[in-house]
């Protein structure tokens, strides 16, 4: 190729759509799942995140983790906490995967992996069993 073959060819890629599909190794995070859902609950003092435990499945096994930040907290009349939380989560955990919405938008598909092959332990929550039940 001469010069100007080369330059009209350069303007010719930086002028036209590129069809790129790429295949992202992580699946596409599902969905917040509804309440009936839930399974438990986690307020984490240290980080200030309101945690929501789900079972998509449905056997009891927790699959699926929210994280809010707490905004504020106060007490209820008869003593129980009652906190304020965004609408949409700041963290998610699934499929051994921690992604991250700093958008606080909710799934949509701008996700970002936090963190993959990780598992959520909730036994840093809940290390103990009270006459064989866990507490």
């Amino acid at each position: 190729m001469n010069g100007l073959s080369v330059l009209v060819f350069s303007a010719w890629l930086l002028h036209s759509p590129l069809n790129v599909s790429v295949q992202s190794a992580v699946p596409s995070l599902p969905p917040e799942p509804d309440d009936s859902q839930r399974i438990d609950e986690i307020y984490d003092q240290e980080s200030r995140l309101f945690l929501s435990l789900y079972s998509l499945e449905g056997n009891g096994k927790v699959d699926y983790v929210t994280g809010r930040t707490v905004q504020d907290h106060v007490r209820s009349s008869y003593g129980n906490p009652v906190y304020y939380l965004p609408e949409h989560p700041l963290f998610y955990w699934w499929n051994h995967t921690m992604f991250n919405d700093p958008q606080l938008d909710g799934v949509n598909g701008n996700e970002l992996v936090y963190q993959e092959d990780t598992e959520f332990d909730v036994t840093r929550y809940k290390p103990c069993l009270f006459n064989g039940q866990p507490c």
